[in-house]
């Protein structure tokens, strides 16, 4: 019987499973080693670490949790988590079996690319989904926004930020009407021709073919769309969710379901690696504060 079950190596994970060692807290961490950032060429923003590539990140959290005798980490994909008589036990695809008091999901998301010629080729290498993440290596450049959802101008404007040659590329007919006009205002272009490839060599996204008319040259395209749960865990669990998919949390990272904490992508809030371990060392410190205070309850007097 451990004291927690984290499932997800990743920041928010490996935070959560560090800071629990530290309170002498007996932790079992599964890890898939599937990172949602695995195809980046290296993870920004990210304090001490800017530029490091996600497997490196991961193996040097590894490395740090290596240190204390509490903490077991297992490569492993989850299948099955059942919660009865107060604990919770955790089933792997290997068939093994651990259970622990409480458990900490850290699964995470995955990017739904567009299934356009060219996106998943160019996926981490010019064609991305956050600029905060990677737009500073792309500052200057032409850049584009795919997608004619009500959210793609707002989306343009913030890539602004490091360009002033934004170009919304519909991909056909928008759902919204009257954006060209504040587009313009904006000074963000707009094509609504139908995309017919992305282009480029081995160093990235070099232009965007149309099936008509000229291509256009880009050096870097982002994509907002959907990001759904890497796993069927916090539905299957009985969390609920936002309209956004998220894992509805308080404000100390515990889901509707008794003894069950979330943290990192799972959750809402801002997909950056620095704040999915941030919100694991939230996790954590809620975790110990339970723990204690079923073993040392607080006076009531």
């Amino acid at each position: 019987m451990h004291d927690v079950i984290i499932i997800g190596a990743g920041p928010a994970g490996l935070s959560a499973a560090l800071l629990l060692a530290r309170c002498r807290r007996t932790v079992f961490l599964f890890d898939s080693n599937k990172p949602r950032n695995g195809l980046s060429q290296g993870l920004h923003g990210y304090l001490t670490r800017d530029g490091v590539g996600p497997f490196e990140l991961r193996a040097l959290g590894r490395a740090d949790l290596a240190r204390y005798p509490c903490m077991t980490l297992h490569e492993d994909t989850v299948t099955d988590v059942r919660r009865a008589a107060g604990m919770f036990e955790v089933t792997a695809e290997s068939g093994r079996k651990e259970r622990s008091r409480l458990l900490l999901l850290a699964t995470g998301r995955v990017d739904s690319v567009p299934d356009r010629p060219g996106f998943q080729e160019y996926f981490g290498r010019g064609v991305y989904h956050c600029p905060y993440c990677d737009g500073w290596e792309h500052r200057g450049q032409p850049l584009a926004v795919y997608g004619g959802g009500r959210r793609v101008i707002g989306f343009a404007r913030d890539l602004l930020t490091w360009s002033d040659q934004v170009t919304i590329c519909c991909d056909g007919p928008p759902e919204w009407t009257g954006g060209e006009s504040r587009a313009a205002g904006l000074g963000i272009r707009v094509i609504t021709r139908r995309l017919l490839r992305l282009e480029g060599g081995a160093e990235g996204l070099t232009h965007i073919r149309f099936e008509t008319g000229d291509p256009l040259p880009c050096g870097a395209l982002f994509f907002n769309g959907e990001c759904p749960q890497r796993s069927s865990l916090p539905e299957r669990l009985g969390c609920q969710f936002d309209q956004d998919s998220s894992v509805l949390c308080n404000q100390h990272a515990a889901a509707n379901v008794p003894g069950l904490y979330i943290a990192g992508n799972v959750r809402g809030g801002r997909h950056l690696a620095i704040t999915a371990a941030a919100e694991g060392a939230e996790a954590a410190v809620a975790i110990n504060e339970v723990l204690l205070d079923r073993a040392y309850p607080s006076s009531s007097a």
